[in-house]
């Protein structure tokens, strides 16, 4: 019989394993916070503070911003890659993620948009000014869209430099402003991690069995969506070949229906040791972890969320960037807020309450808390309200 997991018992699993059942107190290690995420996903929007420092703020509220360059750039702790969208990945990962530059490679090389980049004579080139000058951003070339001008459409050094990184050629050295300069992968790879070579089979065994360990449970769904780096017919062959080890589960959803997942073997023992959550109020950002897939958020939850960016002001529901709310393993409303760094306000544009939830002055009191926190970590010196 499959092991049932009750509802509760499966948000406490969920975010343990995302690092939000502790308070986000005591000494930082950041590249063993990234490591046991898994990645931290970048994002160049920074309403209050870009994605992936609000991630990790909200992980340990010591990190500061600079810390996450220092990472990258000089310690060589991480490396910058692709799962959903760019992402930061620990740099022991890399041997694990050599099959995933040849999945991209012949993917980009298919996608109707990137055929206007270099040939490999402007790759070549490319490359050459890289090992000649060192790191290079996109700024340092200037080729022309040929034919129609469309918002679409990147110059062919973009698309060029976008490939080579998508196949492991070139590496993310650094990133000023956000600015991502490219170098030599063997560069900024260490040569221990660059030389390993793995056998398809398993890397793709380590990808499954590293999602379900930062995941609890899941679904071969989850576990293919979690790194996007392997595909759902190889997740699926590789949890029949492992049908003797894995364990199967039912997870009680917010709406009380049961459904079948999978775990590793430690699955009873996580049960019996995992904590409660803190019944610390925190704002999340809409890129964290525990949000980014929708369908586990949703069914674990019964909190319907959508990023609304794209969505034209007119027809937003909510707002332009809206921060979920979670206290305890409930999630509990949404706030707009945004930052002026000039001004040093950080501003409360609107606050919903989730339907059910009593706004009582105590849950007030802790968003008040929370709101100075984060204040505090963009440096800004006040909060102002603008609605009541």
């Amino acid at each position: 019989m499959a092991l049932r997991i009750s509802n509760r018992d499966a948000r406490r699993l969920w975010l343990d394993a995302q690092l939000l059942s502790a308070a986000p107190t005591g000494p930082l290690d950041l590249a063993d916070i990234i490591r046991r995420l898994g990645f931290v996903q970048l994002d160049t929007i920074r309403v209050v503070a870009r994605a992936h420092d609000h991630i990790l703020w909200s992980r340990n509220q010591n990190f500061r911003e600079p810390m996450l360059e220092k990472c990258l750039a000089r310690d060589r702790h991480v490396f910058e890659h692709f799962t959903h969208d760019a992402s930061l990945i620990p740099m022991d990962f890399y041997p694990m993620w050599r099959r995933q530059f040849r999945r991209l490679e012949e993917r980009v090389r298919g996608w109707e948009w990137h055929r206007g980049m270099l040939d490999e004579v402007g790759r070549a080139d490319i490359r050459a000014r890289i090992e000649a000058e060192g790191p290079l951003s996109t700024k340092a070339f200037d080729t022309k869209i040929a034919g129609k001008q469309e918002m679409w459409r990147r110059p062919p050094h973009k698309l060029a430099l976008d490939y080579m990184w998508y196949a492991g050629e070139l590496s993310t050295s650094h990133r000023e402003n956000f600015t991502k300069y490219y170098d030599l992968t063997h560069r900024v790879i260490p040569d221990h991690l660059r030389e390993v070579e793995h056998r398809d089979a398993a890397q793709v065994d380590w990808l499954c069995r590293e999602a379900l360990v930062r995941l609890a449970f899941g679904t071969e769904g989850d576990v293919q969506r979690f790194w996007a780096a392997a595909d759902l017919p190889e997740v699926k062959a590789w949890t029949a070949a492992n049908a003797g080890e894995l364990v199967p589960v039912e997870i009680e959803s917010a709406n009380g229906q049961w459904s079948a997942a999978l775990a590793l073997p430690d699955i009873e023992l996580r049960l019996a040791t995992t904590p409660a959550p803190t019944s610390r109020l925190r704002i999340l950002n809409p890129f964290d972890p525990v949000i980014r897939d929708r369908n586990r958020l949703t069914r674990l939850f019964g909190f319907d969320y959508r990023i609304e960016i794209f969505v034209p002001a007119a027809k937003r529901q909510w707002g332009y960037y809206v921060y979920p709310l979670i206290e305890g393993d409930r999630f509990v409303g949404r706030i707009e807020v945004k930052s002026d760094r000039d001004k040093g306000e950080l501003t409360v544009v609107a606050l919903w309450p989730e339907p059910g939830v009593k706004w009582t002055g105590a849950r007030q009191a802790k968003l008040d808390s929370e709101l100075g926190r984060l204040a505090r970590f963009v440096g800004a010196t006040g909060v102002v309200w603008l609605t009541d």
